[in-house]
């Protein structure tokens, strides 16, 4: 064998030199300081979480009935339907659309050709009235004198008769003269009769005698009515504004209106309120005076205050057009709205609200909900008050 191929032999000079292998890195070791941190970290979550959800909790169970909100709740104000009383066409209209108005403003005006001879034809009528009354008076002071005549008449046909009638007994004149005057006296007798009946009536057609005045005429007053419904008639042409607010849906000229018709409307601009439909359930604790936070839809992050003016006597449904038929087969309970009115308390320089808009209202009841059982079995017991003025007393 060679000394080339013979073990443990030298390798020869012109072999190449074997290359040093890297050593390999021992794993980083953790740094206590961070397994220290992590350790605090973990006890803190550890001791501290289950405190923060019974905190978390406790509040919510504590305020969960103190704060009640909904946002079925909408800015309401008075509005007037306004409508015509009398038919006709409209000749002006004096406002424009959202225009502000007064109270007692001119809106419109009707057409009042028709009325005012309506009127002037009540006129005529109640001085035709005011002569009837004078012939009627004129009338009366007649038949009276013409009483007066015939009882003295009659007087005189009674003396006439009395006269022949002594005369007959001594034969000194005929029995056809003396019943001539029997006749003259009894149609004078009768004349007063007649002339007296006439004077009833002529007494009823003025109303219990002359002296009445006119104005307390029966047929004064039946023309004098007549009179007064032409003249409103003739005033209801102009329509005003009942009281300040805003015009809406303002009509056009020519537009013909009816009697009850609605026209236009007139929304008030002040003194407006909250409607909050709060669920049944959810007014245990709600009583009027309490404060509340009102938010609009409008204005997001703007908030207003209020307090809690009246609640309804009655749910929402009491007033829909077709109430619910809970007596039928086929009911299901249905938890109730009521009407909650809110007075909002604006100031001069708040943003204006408009009817209508849609509001969150949250009422702050001030009701605190009790502990539970379990809380207060835990908890020390408190002295009766008698107990403790016991004490007091015994220590003094």
């Amino acid at each position: 064998m060679s000394e080339e191929n013979r073990p443990g032999s030298a390798a020869p000079a012109s072999a190449p030199a074997a290359q040093p292998v890297p050593p390999v890195p021992a794993a980083t070791a953790p740094r206590p300081a961070s397994g220290a941190r992590r350790k605090i970290v973990r006890r803190s979550l550890l001791t501290l979480g289950p405190v923060a959800v019974v905190v978390v909790g406790g509040y919510f169970y504590f305020m969960s009935g103190r704060f009640i909100e909904t946002d079925n709740a909408y800015v309401k104000a008075d509005v007037a339907i306004v409508a015509a009383q009398v038919a006709g066409p409209i000749s002006n209209v004096g406002v424009r659309e959202n225009q502000r108005v007064k109270q007692g403003d001119i809106l419109f005006t009707i057409d009042d050709r028709s009325f005012q001879v309506a009127v002037q034809r009540a006129h005529a009528q109640l001085g035709a009235i005011n002569d009837l009354v004078e012939s009627f008076r004129a009338g009366y002071r007649q038949t009276t004198e013409q009483l007066a005549l015939a009882r003295t008449t009659a007087a005189y046909q009674q003396r006439e008769y009395d006269r022949l009638a002594e005369l007959a007994k001594r034969k000194l004149t005929s029995d056809v003269a003396v019943d001539d005057a029997r006749q003259k006296r009894d149609v004078a007798n009768q004349e007063i009769q007649v002339t007296e009946r006439a004077l009833e009536a002529a007494r009823a057609r003025l109303g219990g005698g002359p002296d009445r005045p006119l104005t307390e005429q029966a047929a004064y007053q039946a023309a004098k009515s007549m009179f007064d419904a032409a003249a409103l008639d003739l005033e209801h042409t102009v329509v005003r504004a009942p009281f300040d607010g805003i015009a809406s849906k303002v009509p056009t000229v020519g537009q013909y209106v009816a009697p009850g018709a609605p026209i236009m409307s007139i929304v008030s601009d002040h003194d407006m309120w909250i409607e909050a439909n709060y669920k049944e359930t959810e007014l245990t604790h709600v009583a009027a005076g309490q404060p509340v936070d009102i938010e609009l839809d409008t204005y997001p992050g703007r908030t207003w205050r209020g307090s809690v003016e009246s609640i309804s006597q009655a749910t929402g449904a009491e007033f829909s057009v077709i109430p619910a038929q809970n007596a039928t087969g086929n009911w299901v309970k249905v938890a109730q709205r009521i009407p909650v009115r809110i007075a909002v308390q604006v100031g001069a320089n708040d943003l204006e609200l408009r009817v209508g808009m849609s509001a969150i209202v949250t009422i702050d009841t001030g009701y605190e909900r009790p502990a539970p059982a379990i809380v207060r079995a835990l908890l020390p017991k408190r002295p009766a008050p008698r107990l403790v003025q016991s004490l007091s007393s015994a220590r003094d």
